[in-house]
């Protein structure tokens, strides 16, 4: 029996969306959508092209070779002669995603002509010719068979999977094989499950140059005959409730209008985030801001927007030209200066207003689109002097650290962090050094021990001996399987050293040095989406990914064993996961490493005040304050397990005799001491220490600190200072403090529109000179001020302080202090800037770790959890 399909159009969100009812014996049936790669259900009913219907990334459609072998019906191709059907070049989007998820679907919903076709006869394959493949479903006789290569199982897929005998009838069958990440495969005809077996290994070794082939091996040969009513193919294994659900939709069911809706609300929401938001921000928001609000109307807050302003309504969803804001940009009156809206812009907000006006975000936060194009991408990672350090020790328990680093150039700082992707950059000092250290690792380890690790052979007898200490070595060193080239090449220095007599150990030592100085050791490599949208990473690039954001080092054993069994994929192991690896003292060293970075502690290494102003000044002291501030971040997250905000006001701090009596504070003992600081009302908090005021420099600018505190606490965007300016510091002198000459800038006419926003944020510091020191008066006898007010980026209302303590309590209290720690954390895990792409998903971490309590621990796993750490996006996607 044939269906044909009706059509309606549905509009989503102003999204006009085709659908397809199900037939009437499925009313409330619809098909699962999620994971769907490839789909094609044959309603062309002419023509030699079958369209890529899933929606996933670029389409990958498919040829017919010879026309005259088919015949089209009513959803129905039927394959009448031998020909073949492939699509329009390489399935390196299916290859890709499910190598990333080491799993996948396939599914088919065909009418075989006869029980006597063999070969088996291809319905659907992934394959160069007859003898090498990814994945081929075939019939035998009369049953169905899937041959699936693993790097456990052979170039052709062998040995097989069957569905069990009689299971291919000459009626319309549902078929359907699948393979999850920890190898358990299952067979399902018409519903229900026939087989099932464990097939050992990965997807890596899958080709992504193979084709998709139906009704025919590529090479010819092994053609099937019979009627395609439906191919789909999925990158996850599809569970037996989304079988049945399948099944029970029948071949000409549509998607569910649900998901249909989720995904354009997703679509749309992505627009309005990666196109409409960043024009807002840096054409609008000079003048349409909470704080100047021109004409009384404010286009950085969803609700205000969409309210408007002195002149009514400006944005009508699904009307853009019905909307002020439209005239205003398409006469070109808006923007009023600057560059104006390009053509491809004007496009991009019409349609938006017209589909809706979908506001994602509630406020629009030029923070977010300040950092340049492409400098949120990142595909391949050098690892950071720290990170190669620990990778080391971890991997193959040598401490390199003093060596790696003498020899290897620092890292320097880019977008506030040392260990931003595209900075990490290697020069031939860099490979020289790597080349250098592997060889002394080697010499410091004890090679025939570590061997043992993954081999009880200590032979090089033969070939298969060789490869397989190599392959589960270098899992080990290079955190995932190698392929068939790699296990080639590095097993080649093996039998090259034994065919010249040399030793095992001189052998494995040669292979440990080539490894250690390897691409895929010295990077955290992963494989590149292809096709558009995001695509879940695979369980190792997970594992990886999980390591160097909660530990800064590679996966252990344990970790390393769930990604292999494809535990990382639920959600509840994953984060059991994190979890456990919480509770390790490298979780603790790592936040360390972010505090560090953040408030740029290795600075004071360098510092050299002027002597003649400060002759208390050491490198000792420095050094002291470095300690003070990390003793003091690890005793709030992690001993008393506090929320990150609080950082900002608990009243103690750490110190040595030194510094103690530096501040003013009664030394207690020799070492780092806990002093309570509930009586002193000026200290608390880390605006407080050394470390952080002598940002200011000698003399304690309040330039320099209120840039600091707008753009590091409050994540405020301000521009570097016009040409020409003259920015020398302007002295005090008696009569005159630091805040008059700050005040004076910021009523200049000239100066003012800038200053007022980040100037004052420092005026509660004015106490505290260039050391951090604290001071009642001045060097010229002036009296100092800690009164001033905080002006929140996004918010119109200023809020008074008189003293640092209170300072120090509206910062601790600000939400959008609390944002900026959630948005520090995750640019630091990730290793690169946050965009515009990023700003949805960092707020979703924001509100699971502020409802979870807001400390480190709740904010590190929420990022882990997030898509941003299990997804990777496409660069296709816009």
């Amino acid at each position: 029996m044939q269906w044909r399909r009706p059509s309606f159009v549905m509009l989503v969100c102003g999204v006009f969306v085709l659908m397809h009812p199900p037939p009437s014996h499925a009313a409330d049936a619809f098909r699962v959508s999620n994971g769907l790669t490839a789909f094609y259900t044959f309603e062309a009913e002419r023509g030699d092209t079958i369209k890529d219907r899933s929606g996933n990334g670029k389409p990958l459609d498919l040829k017919i070779e010879k026309a005259s072998a088919v015949a089209w019906g009513e959803g129905v191709l039927e394959v009448r002669s031998a020909t073949k059907i492939e699509s329009i070049g390489s399935a390196g989007k299916l290859v890709g995603q499910a190598k990333r998820a080491n799993a996948l679907t396939v599914e088919a919903w065909i009418k075989p002509r006869n029980t006597s076709q063999k070969g088996p006869a291809r319905i659907v394959s992934l394959s160069n010719n007859s003898v090498q493949r990814n994945l081929t479903l075939g019939q035998e006789a009369d049953h169905y068979q899937v041959r699936l290569r693993t790097t456990a199982t052979s170039d052709n897929g062998l040995p097989e999977t069957n569905s069990g005998t009689g299971k291919a009838e000459t009626k319309l069958t549902h078929v359907v094989f699948t393979r999850a990440s920890d190898g358990s495969v299952r067979f399902y005809v018409d519903g229900r499950q026939t087989a099932s077996q464990k097939v050992s290994g990965t997807l890596a070794n899958w080709d992504s140059d193979f084709p998709l082939v139906l009704v025919n091996e590529r090479s010819l040969g092994r053609p099937w005959l019979g009627e395609l009513h439906l191919v789909a193919i999925y990158s996850r294994a599809l569970s037996g409730s989304d079988v049945s659900q399948n099944f029970r939709a029948g071949p000409i069911a549509g998607v569910d209008p649900h998901e249909t809706q989720r995904l354009a609300i997703a679509r749309a929401e992505q627009t309005f985030a990666t196109k409409i938001a960043p024009l807002l921000a840096r054409k609008c928001l000079e003048c349409h801001d909470s704080a100047l609000k021109k004409g009384d109307l404010d286009l950085s807050h969803k609700l205000a927007a969409l309210a408007g302003g002195e002149s009514g309504r400006v944005i009508i969803p699904g009307s853009a030209e019905s909307s002020l804001l439209w005239d205003q940009i398409e006469s070109g009156d808006m923007p009023p200066q600057g560059p104006g809206v390009s053509a491809t812009e004007r496009a991009s907000v019409k349609e938006w207003i017209d589909g809706g006006a979908v506001w994602s975000i509630d406020r629009i936060d030029p923070a977010v689109y300040a950092s340049n194009p492409g400098a949120s991408d990142s595909w391949v990672q050098r690892l950071t002097t720290s990170e190669y350090i620990e990778t080391v020790r971890s991997a193959v328990g040598v401490d390199i650290s003093k060596e790696a680093k003498q020899m290897l150039p620092p890292d320097l700082r880019a977008d506030g962090f040392s260990n931003t992707a595209y900075n990490l950059n290697v020069d031939l000092k860099h490979i020289e050094a790597y080349s250098q250290l592997a060889e002394k690792i080697v010499q410091q380890m004890d090679i025939l021990e570590f061997s043992k690790r993954f081999s009880k052979s200590q032979s090089l007898n033969t070939d298969a001996t060789a490869r397989d200490l190599v392959a589960k070595t270098g899992e080990w060193l290079f955190r995932g399987p190698l392929d068939e080239r790699e296990v080639s090449n590095y097993s080649g220095v093996l039998t090259a050293v034994a065919s010249a007599g040399g030793s095992f150990e001189q052998g494995v030592g040669l292979m440990l040095e080539a490894m250690l100085q390897s691409p895929r050791f010295i990077y955290r490599i992963e494989q590149q989406p292809s096709g558009g949208g995001s695509q879940r990473v695979s369980d190792f690039e997970l594992a990886s990914r999980m390591s160097y954001v909660l530990w800064g080092g590679p996966p252990d054993s344990e970790l390393l064993k769930a990604a292999r069994e494809g535990r990382l994929a639920d959600e509840g192991r994953c984060r059991k996961e994190v979890e456990r690896m919480l509770q390790d003292r490298r979780a603790v060293e790592r936040s360390k490493q972010f505090a560090t970075d953040w408030l740029n502690l290795n600075r004071l290494a360098h510092l050299q005040p002027n002597q003649k102003r400060y002759p208390q000044w050491t490198a000792e002291l420095g050094r002291d304050m470095r300690d003070e501030t990390l003793a003091y971040f690890e005793e709030v997250v992690w001993k008393q397990g506090r929320p990150l905000n609080e950082l900002f006001d608990a009243q103690f701090t750490y110190a040595t005799p030194r510094l103690a009596k530096h501040y003013g504070l009664k030394p207690q003992g020799d070492g780092l001491r806990r002093y309570d600081l509930s009586d002193q009302p000026a200290r608390g908090g880390l605006l407080t220490q050394g470390s952080v005021l002598t940002i200011g420099g000698d003399d304690a600018s309040m330039v320099t600190r209120g840039l600091f505190v707008m753009r590091d606490l409050l994540r405020g965007v301000m521009g570097a200072p016009p040409p020409g300016v003259d920015t020398t510091p302007v002295p005090p002198k008696p009569g005159v403090t630091h805040r008059d000459v700050a005040e004076d800038r910021i009523r200049s006419e000239s100066c003012g529109g800038c200053h007022i926003k980040f100037e004052p944020l420092a005026f509660g510091l004015e106490p505290f000179d260039g050391l951090g020191a604290f001071h009642r008066h001045d060097e010229f006898g002036n009296a100092l001020r800690s009164d001033g007010q905080l002006v929140i980026p996004g918010q119109a209302k200023p809020q008074k302080y008189e003293t640092p303590a209170e300072l120090m309590k509206l910062l601790s209290s600000s939400d959008r202090v609390r944002q900026t720690l959630t948005w520090k954390v995750t640019q630091f895990a990730l290793g690169r800037p946050l965009g515009a792409r990023d700003a949805t998903e960092v707020q979703r971490i924001h509100q699971a770790a502020s409802t979870a309590g807001g400390r480190y621990t709740d904010l590190i796993t929420a990022v882990v959890m997030s898509d941003l750490v299990q997804e990777a996006r496409s660069p296709d996607e816009p």
